[in-house]
């Protein structure tokens, strides 16, 4: 579905090229049939900033604490090893549908490519996902909310196209992001890291799936 992608995008370190894809961006909302009022202040400050002042507001929300992390798998298992083959797991639902990620410059659990991933499955299948990732997403889209973020429309509509509402995550303890890092490669823009009980639909769907497999 298209509107992954473009919210995949939205979602993504602002450069020049995001910025001159407004319009189109807008447009393709509306043909879409999606309320664009959610993302609305989000598309007026990329209208009325400049790109340096939208890098650093990017990196001071996203970048500079575990709070707001678009690492999914961050909120959830902190320094947990689970994380790890939970990151495993989650890479290989991408190439098992086809879905191969040509630059490794950031972790699976990465929101915007997990965005992207959906945007190439069949609607059913994103729907799905989604659904099973929705509990963290709330969690980000809450704390976004809270601090008054432009990014917080991206959650809301994120949360109207799941089939289940967000429920609470317990909170992970305090997590070390360096060996993730190693073994998945290094964040070319500096971020950091999906799911637990009311934490991890999305990891014990990936382990029914995986034992299926296996048997």
């Amino acid at each position: 579905m298209e509107i992954y992608k473009i919210l995949s995008i939205l979602l993504c370190y602002p450069d020049q090229e995001i910025l001159d894809a407004v319009p189109e961006i807008t447009d393709r909302l509306t043909g879409l049939g999606v309320d664009a009022a959610c993302v609305s202040p989000l598309l007026q400050e990329f209208a009325q900033k400049d790109l340096i002042t939208l890098q650093e507001d990017y990196v001071n929300t996203f970048d500079r604490g575990r709070n707001y992390s678009l690492h999914m798998f961050e909120h959830i298992h902190g320094e947990d090893r689970v994380r790890g083959q939970a990151l495993v797991d989650l890479m290989h639902e991408y190439q098992d549908n086809g879905y191969e990620i040509t630059v490794m410059d950031e972790l699976p659990d990465y929101l915007p490519l997990f965005l992207e991933f959906l945007s190439v499955c069949q609607p059913d299948q994103a729907k799905e996902l989604l659904g099973a990732a929705i509990d963290v997403i709330g969690h980000i889209g809450k704390k976004l909310r809270d601090a008054n973020s432009v990014y917080t429309g991206i959650f809301d509509l994120l949360e109207t196209y799941s089939p289940v509402k967000p429920q609470p995550l317990v909170t992970p303890p305090i997590r070390d992001m360096d060996e993730a890092m190693e073994k998945f490669g290094p964040n070319m823009e500096g971020v950091e890291p999906l799911l637990q009980p009311n934490a991890c639909k999305l990891c014990s769907t990936q382990n029914k799936e995986a034992n299926h497999v296996v048997s």
